[in-house]
């Protein structure tokens, strides 16, 4: 009898193992893989951490708190999760992105920089806007390592006694008189309590909700730059660029992989079981389209190219709650592509509601009392 059980070990899993298991509580973490695995939504070797967020202010909390929670981390584990490297969120004035970064640094009283285009051109040569671009420029952002931060957090939740076991599919749940009743590939478990946090495999484990959750495939791109020295992590940061109105894509300097880059919710709908994980000589033509006009020094050699799933919410919100028929059970993860970086902190969130402690954030605007109402 376990006091909790986790299923799925990506962001949100890996981190809810970790919180739980350093309060002493006994439990058990199953994934169907080997975490940290390029199945899902937690890879691709970085992710994007940023404070100026121009999806919504309520994040801001939250991810101050992530910042916290990746610098322990660090510490504890003694693996680098987390790079420095300042942030731009480029695009025309008054457009999404632009105004939501701004938005929210006015609002939470967050350092920043507004930058025209010439500025844009001489801080960064690597960048080629266009002379109605502009850009929120943050210096706390920078890049998470998502299989080291993955790693680190299951490698100290063990050390802590969690449980651990990979390569077991959930083919069933069950509410008990006692908690809850898992059924794996490989036996049956108990626990007081359940955490689902299974990420684009959300709505097999529980059809009973009807979830609107749609699964968005994205490819990623990696790029031998032409001029290595405009593309190191002290000369490029992060970036998130509104290309066109609605239309934005993002990339990072050279960790030794290449440049990275991608578009940001372009892709096609699929299932997280049937799809497509080819890169197509199409899709690769049009990031280099990219590239070639706003990024034209690392229109390089190609050097691989990944999917990335995306659990997509109609509102593009997460989903943080107990399920409404069996309060033991708490629903996680699906994060519409933005949540790896708030992923510690939204652990500790979890720990914190299933070990009855006061909430450190408002978790209800991520109810799933909201789609009811829609």
């Amino acid at each position: 009898m376990f006091d909790v059980i986790v299923i799925g070990l990506g962001a949100m899993g890996s981190s809810t193992v970790y919180q739980l298991a350093f309060r002493g509580q006994k439990v058990l973490g199953i994934d169907q893989f080997t975490p940290p695995h390029s199945f899902g939504s937690s890879h691709g070797k970085s992710r994007i951490i940023r404070e100026t967020y121009f999806e919504d202010p309520l994040y801001v909390p939250l991810v101050k708190r992530a910042y916290n929670g990746w610098a322990e981390l660090q510490s504890r584990s003694g693996k680098r999760v987390l790079t420095r490297t300042g942030g731009l969120m480029m695009g025309a004035p008054d457009g999404a992105v632009v105004s939501g970064a701004r938005a929210s640094a006015v609002e939470h009283r967050l350092p920043y920089e507004e930058l025209n285009a010439n500025e844009l051109r001489s801080r960064f040569p690597a960048l080629r806007p266009s002379d109605d671009t502009v850009a929120i420029w943050e210096p706390r952002a920078g890049v998470l390592d998502p299989e080291a931060a993955i790693d680190a957090q299951l490698s100290l939740a063990r050390a802590a006694r969690a449980e651990l076991r990979f390569g077991e599919k959930v083919t069933k749940w069950r509410a008990t008189a006692e908690g809850v009743e898992v059924t794996t590939s490989s036996g049956t478990y108990a626990a007081a309590r359940l955490v689902i946090s299974a990420g684009p495999w959300m709505s097999e484990l529980v059809p009973e909700l009807a979830l609107p959750l749609e699964i968005e495939r994205n490819a990623v791109y990696w790029f031998d730059p032409l001029k290595a020295a405009e593309f190191t992590p002290n000369r490029l940061p992060v970036f998130i660029h509104e290309y066109a109105p609605g239309r934005t894509w993002y990339g990072f300097a050279n960790f030794g992989d290449g440049v990275k880059v991608a578009l940001h919710h372009e892709g096609e709908t699929t299932t997280a079981n049937n799809v497509r994980r080819a890169v197509s000589d199409s899709e690769i033509a049009g990031i280099r389209g990219l590239l070639k006009a706003f990024l034209p020094d690392a229109n390089g050699a190609l050097r691989t190219t990944s999917v990335c799933l995306y659990t997509n919410t109609p509102d593009e919100n997460f989903i943080l709650d107990r399920h409404p028929e069996h309060p033991a059970v708490f629903i996680a993860s699906p994060c519409s592509g933005h949540g790896f970086k708030f992923s510690i902190a939204i652990g500790e969130a979890i720990a914190d509601d299933l070990m009855g402690e006061s909430r450190r954030f408002d978790l209800s605007p991520f109810s799933l009392a909201r789609f009811a109402r829609a």
